[in-house]
């Protein structure tokens, strides 16, 4: 197992690219919490543990830096660490730049980049008193090509890149690596609304010819979380099926 008796939170769990993420972590040997406000994720959590896993749901806002504070002191208190910080949770409001509303813009930067770096703050210190930590921040090929309709999601993304060099050169002295992933086209709950032909036209873009699964991204994950990627910090992890070659 790769990540025996480590402790992982991964935010956004509940389902998609999370959901994969906490399944696989804890068929590696890992305690999965899963924090999220979909109630999924307490479904999530049973389901792991039914097939023999360790997992916990908290219903639990990323924006907000008291309930983060306060559950992280739980965890460390509960586990007497926290190894793993998987930063998945993120949303989109997607509109071109004329259309987008200040709104739309501010709700998908505190989610996808705000929480992001609250979540990291506080579960850092937890890290440093140990001397060991893997942070892995969910960015996008779009934060590194951009995207039609999505200002505020490109620009997230390409942030969460950003944050994650500048926390290798801030938190590598205490065993800490920190690391971004950045997945392409993935089918999960979110793209069951998009049209057939639309996606099937996405999918001639890519060089695999296909879209990725959950669990394609999820290995990715598995892979900068465990102790085989010790050396491994301030890279952009791309898994896209070679579009953004």
């Amino acid at each position: 197992m790769r990540l025996k008796e480590k402790v992982a939170i991964v935010t956004g769990g509940a389902r998609g690219i999370g959901k994969a993420v906490a399944e696989l972590f804890a068929k590696e040997g890992a305690s999965v919490i899963i924090w999220d406000l979909l109630e999924d994720g307490a479904k999530t959590a049973d389901q792991i543990q039914s097939n023999g896993g360790q997992a916990e749901f908290v219903k639990i806002s990323v924006t907000n830096k008291e309930a983060i504070e306060k559950e992280a002191d739980r965890i460390f208190q509960h586990y007497g660490k926290i190894d793993i910080l998987i930063n998945n949770a993120g949303i989109t409001k997607d509109r071109t730049l004329h259309k987008m509303s200040e709104e739309e813009w501010d709700a998908v930067v505190n989610v996808n980049l705000k929480g992001v770096f609250l979540c990291t703050q506080v579960v850092s210190q937890y890290m440093k008193e140990k001397g060991y930590g893997r942070i892995v921040s969910a960015a996008s090929n779009v934060g590194l090509r951009g995207n039609f309709g999505q200002s505020n999601y490109a620009a997230t993304k390409a942030g969460v890149i950003a944050m994650s060099k500048t926390w290798t050169l801030e938190l590598g002295k205490y065993g800490i690596t920190a690391n971004a992933l950045a997945p392409g086209f993935t089918l999960t709950e979110m793209t069951d609304q998009i049209p057939k032909e639309h996606i099937e036209g996405i999918k001639k873009q890519i060089p695999l010819q296909k879209a990725a699964t959950p669990l394609d991204i999820a290995y990715g994950y598995l892979y900068l979380a465990s102790d085989e990627a010790s050396y491994v910090s301030g890279i952009c992890l791309t898994i896209d099926g070679g579009i953004s070659r």
